[in-house]
């Protein structure tokens, strides 16, 4: 009797902890009670760099962080430097000499927490040469299968021009590079020569000083097709019952295939499902009726969004 005693409570803790658990992934928890933590840069903080790397606590149950940053203070604005969502608890932004406050607050589907206390830091005028470049678009490592693409930057206080090289050897020696450019403005339109890897940087410049080259950003240009998929089952003009597991051959380089499926004059998409893209080599159809004739082809999607040559275009009949 002890033993069972001891049991039965344990039994019903434990279920609860599950049911608060299950209940939970369904239930958004509110978060207006809790706190963010703001981390650094710390209160009157004094950088050298223009590059401030903003960094919070994380709070549970929070989708997303709201930050602030203003000029002077935010008793007495006199500039709104930056208002956006974060996904995550860092966020780095390049700024001119002067004072700032920065908050923070988290967010999810159904509620907020108050807004940090917030902490004032100033950035002050230094040499260009310590600073360093943000580059903000193509993101690193992007896959494209577009040969034009604006590389894009931020700016840098006391910088006349910018120097962009583009290179497909890690620029291991500069007097090769594909393209080296210098610009006034903070952006510059390229056209990929061949499919490839390149690595792109950036540094800032005026008549006396230049800045350090940008962390090295990747992008690959890739505009190849994959093959032509070979369909297998079900065998052209075969006679079938339902459901109809429609199976093709798996092309190397695909990461997913678009099925169009068609009513019987083979032109006509069977329904506003098709065409359909499947991560996988099947799919199951389970629509028609018996002695319809329905016409089915599959191609190829790579990772960079090239599709493929369709299959042959074959039909079969419902049972």
């Amino acid at each position: 009797m002890k033993l069972k005693s001891l049991f039965f409570p344990l039994l019903i803790t434990v279920f609860a902890i599950n049911l608060l658990s299950s209940c939970k992934e369904f239930i958004e928890p509110s978060i207006n009670k809790r706190q963010v933590q703001l981390n650094a840069p710390a209160n009157q903080y004094q950088s050298t760099s223009y590059t401030i790397n903003f960094w919070w606590n994380e709070v549970e149950d929070a989708l997303s962080y709201h930050l602030q940053v203003v000029t002077p203070t935010f008793d007495s604005i006199g500039g709104l430097v930056i208002d956006t969502l974060v996904k995550g608890t860092k966020f780095s932004l390049t700024m001119n000499p002067g004072n700032y406050e920065w908050r923070v607050r988290a967010e999810n589907g159904s509620s907020q927490t108050n807004y940090s206390a917030p902490l004032d830091f100033t950035v002050l005028a230094s040499s260009l040469t310590g600073q360093t470049i943000m580059l903000s678009a193509p993101a690193n490592n992007t896959l494209t299968n577009q040969a034009a693409v604006t590389f894009k930057w931020g700016s840098l206080y006391n910088a006349t021009k910018y120097h962009i090289q583009i290179d497909s050897n890690n620029f291991a020696n500069e007097s090769t590079v594909v393209k080296d450019q210098i610009i006034p403005g903070q952006q510059f339109a390229f056209t990929f020569p061949k499919n490839q890897v390149y690595q792109w940087r950036v540094r800032a410049e005026n008549d006396t000083e230049q800045s350090k080259w940008s962390t090295i950003y990747l992008i690959t240009y890739d505009n190849t097709r994959p093959a032509v998929v070979t369909l297998n089952q079900p065998q052209n003009n075969a006679t079938i019952s339902q459901p109809v597991s429609l199976t093709w051959n798996t092309v190397t380089s695909a990461v997913k295939y678009k099925l169009s499926v068609y009513k019987s004059d083979s032109n006509t998409p069977y329904n506003n499902t098709f065409p359909v893209i499947v991560n996988t080599t099947s799919f199951s159809f389970n629509a028609g009726s018996s002695g319809e004739r329905i016409f089915w082809k599959v191609s190829a999607i790579n990772a960079a969004g090239n599709e493929g040559q369709s299959s042959d275009l074959r039909s079969f009949v419902l049972q």
